[in-house]
């Protein structure tokens, strides 16, 4: 009988400093046959064991169409992530996954699609991003709004400047007040303000958002009053889950497991769960 909490084995091939607490790891199994089996959707996640220190969760940042490794970024927050940020290239972590539901990626095929993300929450949606770009002639226009505390805690600096280099991708980068630099030639200003700013249009569009709850909270009335409906706005709710089973109970909302049912929602779902936001 398989264990289904027995980790895959993942080497660490590459370290990048995102920021001054965000890392990725670009990781590829030991196992070949592994490798060839591991395939994932945009928006699912994983989770990575620090042995010895136990396992934390993280969505799965690179696209699901590039074979040779998988990427994974995250926060230096407690004893896991403290213990993954002693590791070095060359060491080994645990892989389990993928799990969790996934962005509609071929229903929302035809039409425009707008990504709004804010500081680690753009690892996510870069992935969507990523894909999305692989398949570039199945979609309509492409916007990207991101938004990060300061101009140090933008993550994927080389995505992002790539992004931009584009001329078929509108991208937006803001950072809060007082997190400007004197040669930031960007917005200035939260996300919600700049989403009302950037006024994007809602016809034929569909909007995948992924940063902290506050974030989404105020946002989501803005994308409202823009015309946008509950069911064209797909987010996660990734931060509450711990198992990715469906066994530890802490993700649960009402009936709703976040591991199992998610992570990837509606606002329209979300509004019907039991004081989320």
């Amino acid at each position: 009988m398989n264990n289904i909490y027995l980790p895959h084995l993942a080497e660490i091939k590459q370290i990048i400093e995102e920021s001054p607490d965000t890392r990725t790891f670009r990781l590829a199994f030991r196992d070949r046959d592994t490798a060839d089996r591991f395939t994932f959707n945009a928006g699912q996640f994983a989770e990575y064991s620090a042995f010895g220190d136990g396992e934390s969760t993280f969505c799965i940042a690179s696209s699901p169409t590039n074979r040779e490794f998988i990427e994974c970024s995250f926060k230096v927050y407690g004893k896991v992530t403290q213990s993954l940020q002693r590791l070095n290239t060359g060491d080994t972590i645990g892989i389990r996954g993928p799990y969790g539901n996934w962005f509609p990626l071929k229903e929302l095929k035809g039409r425009n699609l707008l990504f709004i993300a804010g500081g680690i929450g753009m690892a996510p949606v870069r992935c969507v991003i990523e894909n999305v770009l692989d398949w570039r002639d199945d979609y309509g226009s492409l916007t990207i709004i991101y938004g990060a505390r300061s101009v140090n805690d933008i993550i994927y600096k080389d995505k992002v400047k790539e992004w931009k280099s584009r001329s078929d991708v509108k991208t937006v980068i803001t950072v809060d007040p007082g997190g400007e630099t004197s040669s930031w030639d960007g917005e200035v200003g939260f996300v919600p303000a700049v989403v009302e700013k950037t006024k994007p249009s809602s016809e034929n569009t569909s909007v995948i958002m992924c940063g902290p709850p506050v974030m989404i909270k105020f946002t989501m009335p803005v994308l409202e009053k823009i015309g946008f409906s509950g069911s064209d706005i797909y987010t996660t709710l990734e931060n509450r889950m711990k198992c990715g089973l469906g066994k530890c109970g802490r993700c649960n909302i009402g009936n709703v497991y976040v591991c199992k049912d998610g992570p990837v929602f509606t606002y329209e779902q979300i509004r019907n769960l039991p004081q989320e936001f």
